[in-house]
């Protein structure tokens, strides 16, 4: 464990995303323009795309079925823990709650690409199609947060309300509003966060869905022949797309630089609960992708994606559909501490994990 531990601090990776944290730290005014990132991170995501559409194509329905389902179940579990364990341990508000848990429901494509170039290095294989259960975990478990947080808050503002017709309404504050911890809660302000349309909207043509999903098509309707004339550019094991992921690191170790000031406004709870978490639900993946039949490496990859919490997808579908929750908890805890766990010590922990499960 230490060596695979040592291993990965040690790759151009991980030293790429330190590289970028410390620039910040010692408040260099280096920076990668924005065109730049945005290009990488397109030629990222796409690159993913169109070689997991590829090795798609060479899979079976029955080798991917079963896998499939499981990374379903994962991605409907992990966000519906995360709930639970924020309301009843934490005591945090439906919002905040909801929005944390829609953010971990998700997945960090960077993590999965970062855990397979891991998993390549160390010479352990993992199934071709991986790519399309990537896709699969990007949005089953940001709906149901959603669908929680929403129903909650709507629920807690009829009971409000209904409260409220009453002289005895202990439970309302001032001019009608309602108290929901820290935070006044205005029961008529909760039509906006029912709007599902502009929220599936949000997620379908998000950025991530957009060039994960188009790739996987293109990728399968072309197949091998299409492949060979492209594979050196957008191959996931070329040195031109590792070397591009240094540079996406870099600027990932920027953007978490700039909010290292707001850990001291999530509190030690939330701190400890963004190690703490990815590794229960990184845990639940490798097993269940045992269970389903994964390798050892495909297992560990399921198992570092649901440890993962996205940043690129989630934040603009809660913005839309929970507008009162606070975005520097689940910011914070996506970019600043559990993407950092996982890329330094996260994922070759959920290796060790699937090597220990595996028969």
């Amino acid at each position: 464990m230490t060596d695979a531990i040592r291993a990965n601090l040690l790759s151009p990776v991980t030293l790429s995303f330190a590289l970028g944290l410390g620039s910040r730290l010692v408040r260099s005014e280096f920076s990668i323009p924005k065109e730049m990132y945005a290009g990488i991170s397109v030629y990222l995501l796409f690159a993913l795309g169109l070689h997991g559409g590829v090795e798609l194509a060479k899979s079976s329905m029955g080798e991917i079925l079963l896998p499939a389902v499981a990374t379903v179940a994962i991605g409907l579990a992990v966000p519906a823990l995360c709930y639970l364990l924020l309301r009843a341990v934490g005591r945090f508000g439906i919002a905040d709650a909801a929005g944390i848990a829609a953010h971990y429901g998700s997945v960090s494509a960077v993590t999965y690409i970062a855990a397979d170039q891991f998993l390549r290095g160390a010479g352990v294989p993992v199934e071709g199609f991986m790519p399309t259960l990537l896709t699969l975990l990007e949005s089953p478990g940001i709906h149901l947060a959603l669908a929680i947080g929403a129903f909650g808050i709507a629920k807690e503002g009829a009971a409000a309300q209904a409260a409220a017709r009453t002289p005895s309404a202990a439970a309302m504050g001032r001019a009608g509003i309602l108290l929901d911890g820290d935070h006044e809660h205005d029961p008529a302000a909760d039509g906006h966060a029912l709007d599902w349309k502009a929220t599936l909207h949000e997620i379908l043509t998000a950025r991530t869905m957009i060039l994960l999903v188009g790739g996987l098509i293109i990728g399968t309707v072309f197949g091998e022949a299409g492949w060979k004339p492209i594979a050196p550019f957008f191959d996931t094991a070329s040195p031109v797309f590792k070397g591009v992921l240094c540079l996406f690191l870099l600027e990932m170790g920027l953007l978490a630089g700039e909010r290292l000031g707001d850990l001291r406004k999530v509190g030690p709870f939330l701190f400890l609960f963004g190690i703490g978490f990815p590794i229960v639900a990184g845990s639940l993946g490798v097993a269940v992708g045992s269970w389903a039949g994964l390798s050892t490496g495909g297992a560990a990859l399921l198992g570092a994606m649901a440890a993962s919490a996205s940043y690129i997808a989630a934040p603009p579908a809660v913005r839309v559909t929970l507008p009162q929750a606070n975005p520097t908890y689940s910011l914070t805890l996506a970019l600043v501490i559990t993407f950092p766990f996982n890329l330094l010590v996260g994922i070759p922990l959920y290796l060790k994990v699937a090597q220990a499960l595996s028969p």
